[in-house]
């Protein structure tokens, strides 16, 4: 039996052990509140440097009148006058060019993706010799600027006859395909896809082989469906990067009735002048949509860079 004497010297010191580990953790939790607090000021602050251009063409936007250079957080004036002119269209008109900004993106994600698709299957999936040399040589076209291919890609939509047809028909269709052809072939869309590929069990291909499955039918059953996250993130990628097509558009297209709407904006411009604040309208609308294909995709995006990344 222990005496009175050490039991109250070791409540004593356990009672001073709790204190002092008390003390730790609290001291810890304000530490912890501290550099979170900075990360988060730091953040926040990031946030409304990034924020406050977009901030400022919306409200610049809605003025009536007033120098547009003017650093402000508030419009002198409210009017939607800038956003009647831009949908009464002025060279091309508005909705026409929110048509051909359509068209240009269902054909190029559709081919983006279904080709970036179907190639990563081979460079994922299959065996033969030179598999990872070459899909190596292919990331390593990624180090060229987008630019560096312009000259190549004109000189072979003119060799191809796509600039100017005869058919009136075949003339917008052939503008259509201008546009599109030199985005099919997408680095970075075939590496995201492998990499979800490469994450897929084998067992899964090997056992629809032994079940008489061709390769195909493997890849339209097995990996896209397993896939999906990863192709639907792709898809937004493409879709904005469609949808923002100004240069290429610009030079390839002849026919300004076929000018999509980041490019048809210029026509907002006269020779001698510029109405800056339908152009800044019009910048919101062609915002608008984006923002939209990214908040009800926005889950799947998140899942399919996240499955890339870790395939």
């Amino acid at each position: 039996m222990l005496e009175p004497q050490p039991l109250q010297r070791r409540a004593a010191t356990a009672q001073e052990t709790a204190h002092v580990a008390s003390g730790l953790r609290a001291r810890r939790k304000r530490k912890n509140l501290l550099i979170n607090s900075f990360a988060y000021l730091v953040l926040g602050l990031i946030a409304l440097i990034m924020l406050y251009p977009f901030y400022w063409t919306l409200i610049t936007s809605f003025e009536p009148t007033g120098n547009i250079y003017q650093a402000k957080l508030w419009p002198s004036g409210w009017s939607i006058k800038n956003y009647v002119e831009v949908f009464r269209g002025t060279t091309v008109p508005f909705w026409r060019m929110v048509l051909n900004s359509v068209v240009i993106c269902t054909l190029g994600v559709t081919f983006t993706v279904g080709f970036a698709a179907l190639a990563a299957y081979p460079l994922a999936k299959m065996r033969f010799p030179g598999r990872d040399l070459i899909f190596y040589a292919i990331l390593t076209l990624m180090v060229l600027p987008n630019e560096a291919g312009l000259i190549v890609n004109y000189s072979t939509t003119v060799n191809l006859g796509l600039l100017r047809q005869d058919n009136p028909v075949l003339n917008v269709l052939a503008q259509y395909a201008a546009v599109v052809l030199p985005g099919m072939a997408s680095i970075v869309g075939l590496f995201l896809i492998r990499q979800a590929y490469l994450g897929i069990p084998m067992e899964l291909i090997e056992a629809a082989r032994i079940d008489g499955a061709k390769e195909l039918t493997i890849w339209r059953r097995v990996m896209l469906p397993l896939a999906l996250p990863t192709i639907v993130a792709f898809s937004i990628l493409e879709f904005v990067a469609y949808w923002n097509s100004f240069l290429w558009a610009r030079i390839v297209l002849r026919d300004k009735e076929l000018l999509p709407l980041s490019a048809g904006l210029l026509e907002l411009s006269g020779t001698f002048s510029t109405n800056s604040r339908a152009v800044m309208a019009g910048a919101v609308l062609t915002i608008i949509p984006i923002l939209i294909v990214f908040a009800f995709g926005q889950k799947y995006f998140m899942k399919g860079i996240e499955g890339a990344v870790k395939g």
